[in-house]
């Protein structure tokens, strides 16, 4: 996820400063990992440094000063473009969970017992994101953030179980290459 782009979309809405992006991005992407604020700041100068944002104004309402960022006409071009591209399918498989049984195996440890831990984890945050989506006031955003979530992790745990069923075939051929 470009979270250049995902500020300028927040920025979209109208003049913010980083205290506010950084809580509407928790907000709007629940199941993303939280923003931190040096990532926002830091985003925001690159933003006005490349000319798809500028500062709005400073003003401290009560509390500490803050500067107001806005999106200038370039920037809105530019989310518009981002938005609009189809993101390409990954052209190559780069899985953790498989480079960690093929480790296994070369390094003589248990595979089997890799995935079955790896299976229970899998479990209990599909438990934890449907609590989450089924939870009483959810709003469509966490729901279908939580069905993302959990679609994936469906497909990691039968992508496991075929791996599971093919170990002895997968460690003969690690083994003799």
């Amino acid at each position: 996820m470009s979270t250049r782009h995902i500020l300028l979309g927040l920025l979209a809405g109208g003049p913010s400063h980083g205290y506010d992006l950084k809580r509407r991005h928790d907000e709007r992407f629940p199941q993303a990992r939280p923003l931190a604020y040096g990532q926002v700041y830091t985003t925001l100068q690159r933003l006005v440094r490349d000319g798809l944002a500028e500062v709005d104004g400073t003003g401290s309402d009560g509390g500490p000063e803050r500067t107001a960022y806005r999106s200038t006409a370039e920037g809105s071009r530019e989310l518009a473009h981002w938005a609009r591209e189809i993101a390409p399918p990954a052209p190559f498989v780069t899985n953790e969970i498989f480079a960690k049984v093929v480790v296994s195996i070369l390094s003589g440890g248990d595979p089997e017992a890799y995935l079955r831990a790896q299976r229970t984890a899998h479990m209990e945050r599909m438990r934890e994101l449907t609590a989450l989506k089924t939870a009483k006031g959810a709003d469509l955003a966490t729901v279908l953030s939580a069905d993302y979530a959990l679609n994936h992790l469906d497909a990691d745990l039968r992508w496991m179980a075929t791996t599971a069923a093919r170990l002895t075939t997968l460690t003969a051929e690690v083994d003799t290459a």
